[in-house]
């Protein structure tokens, strides 16, 4: 793909699964890339420099150009520093893939504090940071003449868009990034950016910690893995490529399936009256949304 040839990228959460593949493929490709993870387990604790480190090498050790990040993609000012990594190792910065996280289940009768918090922290704000400081650069870049195609992707999951119980914290953080991505969007399209969400269907450490789903997930013996997070990177790069058509869009893919996702509508059945409704009357009317929602006493 001609139009990833020397481009600059950070990829965040890319010393496992998704985000792995994803910077093996961009660098593949010709792409020089920012190998981000703090490596954490799938929960959020510890820290291990060892899978950023590991991926940048085995990149390097192929012919492409890599150097490993150990910042807190969630902290402000971590972000800022893995910007800055970029320009000053590879002298630009081309496109963010924002992929990071960690998972906490449970429902929100059992929920703590500290785990809604963290989850929604790493999800949310470990998008908005990176993305935040990207944009600065990209916006300064494009006020000095450097006008050129940059790229944010983001990462969602079906949790957020269909709602998954016993993921409370997880769920909405997801549905938030889609929004968040669709924001931006619009907000930097003036500087040549584009932004596209991705909501892939794969086997991560993160879909492995749901009850039941190692089993659908396993890996046949043979023929076609539709569950290889290898699968979703083809899409990841296509939209981190300087010629991207696609703006504000969200992409759902999994094996050799990608589907469009329309994006939240306004749109839907409707009752009206002139004046203001009364209670009973509210009542009655909204029974034609649902005639089976109803709540009974």
């Amino acid at each position: 793909m001609d139009e990833l040839e020397g481009r600059v990228a950070i990829v965040s959460g890319a010393g496992r699964g998704l985000g792995r593949e994803h910077a093996r493929l961009l660098a593949a490709n010709g792409v020089r890339v920012v190998v981000n993870d703090l490596g954490v387990g799938a929960d959020g604790s510890g820290v291990d420099e060892r899978p950023a480190d590991d991926v940048a090498a085995e990149i390097r050790d192929a012919g492409g150009e890599a150097v490993a990040s150990h910042e807190d993609i969630a902290d402000w000012e971590g972000a800022r520093r893995v910007v800055d990594a970029a320009v000053q190792a590879f002298g630009e910065l081309d496109i963010v893939v924002n992929n990071a996280g960690i998972l906490r289940d449970g429902t929100i009768v059992n929920m703590s504090e500290d785990d809604f918090d963290d989850v929604v922290r790493v999800h949310l704000k470990g998008h908005a940071a990176p993305t935040k400081w990207a944009a600065t650069y990209w916006r300064e870049q494009h006020k000095h003449g450097s006008i050129r195609r940059r790229n944010l992707v983001h990462t969602s999951s079906t949790s957020g868009l269909y709602a998954n119980p016993g993921q409370s914290n997880y769920g909405p953080a997801k549905s938030g990034i889609v929004t968040f991505s669709q924001i931006v969007a619009q907000e930097l399209a003036q500087y040549g950016v584009v932004s596209n969400c991705v909501v892939p269907g794969a086997r991560t450490r993160l879909t492995l910690g749901s009850p039941g789903l190692p089993e659908i997930m396993e890996a046949p013996a043979e023929g076609f893995d539709i569950w290889d997070p290898a699968n979703a990177s083809p899409l990841v790069a296509f939209l981190s490529g300087g010629a991207c058509p696609f703006n504000g869009e969200t992409f759902y893919v999994q094996g050799g399936t990608i589907r469009r996702l329309e994006p939240w509508s306004l749109v839907g059945d409707s009752i009206e009256k002139s004046t203001r409704w009364d209670i009973d009357e509210l009542a009655e009317a909204m029974r034609v949304f649902s005639a089976t929602g109803m709540p009974t006493s």
